[in-house]
């Protein structure tokens, strides 16, 4: 059964979703602030957060951030008044894996919550070595011999859809899809971007990549 921490200041707002999870088979927990949710997160297996980003004291796209740089891998959904594309893109680099606007409904939750536990219990295993590499996806960490290398959550999401992916081309389409989700706006350029970033911190040559091939006009492809 899978655990779920509902993060939402709104106590009417809090308890519909803890009913409507609870019934849909979920056990769930509520935190009604940023610094309590962080707290929760550290000291208990979640399986996926419900972030609220307008909360008091510690907002959470802080809690986003404060949790991704503990290695903490915990699937999150933001929930969010703000309908700003900014925001969006904001929430998911720094670790989000998915957004969802109010107002929203229940059955729209319910669908982004299974697909969101879908994809975490997929094919991406807990930590996968190439090379003298390792992602460490539970800690959102990648490690050079041990030693851990500074990576954004964007760029461990994207490791994490070549991972379940290795050998087949990816669109760039299909990897904002992947790490940014459908709703997001986002150019060629910014995953072409991303990508050169990754290059140069999994490759022993980046000039010259062995483990993100490019090919002209189609993609991306992970040999790692």
């Amino acid at each position: 059964m899978n655990r779920i921490l509902v993060v939402e200041d709104d106590p009417d707002i809090a308890l519909g979703l803890q009913d409507d999870l609870t019934l849909e088979g979920y056990l769930v927990e509520v935190a009604r602030d940023g610094e309590t949710a962080c707290r929760q997160a550290r000291e208990q297996p979640f399986d996926l957060m419900i972030l609220d980003v307008m909360l008091p004291g510690k907002d959470g796209f802080e809690v986003c951030r404060e949790l991704r740089r503990a290695g903490l891998g915990t699937p999150i959904i933001v929930l969010t008044a703000k309908t700003e594309e900014s925001d969006k893109v904001l929430g998911l680099e720094l670790g989000a894996d998915d957004y969802l606007t109010k107002p929203f409904s229940p059955k729209e939750l319910r669908a982004r919550v299974k697909a969101v536990l879908r994809r975490a219990s997929g094919e991406t295993p807990k930590v996968y070595r190439f090379g003298d590499l390792e992602v460490d996806f539970n800690r959102f960490e990648l490690r050079r011999a041990g030693k851990p290398i500074e990576a954004t959550p964007l760029e461990i999401k994207l490791l994490a859809a070549f991972i379940r992916h290795r050998g087949h081309v990816l669109t760039r389409d299909q990897l904002l899809d992947e790490a940014w989700g459908r709703d997001i706006s986002v150019t060629d350029r910014v995953v072409d971007h991303h990508i050169a970033n990754l290059r140069k911190k999994i490759e022993p040559e980046p000039g010259q990549p062995r483990y993100l091939v490019s090919l002209r006009g189609v993609g991306y492809r992970f040999d790692g």
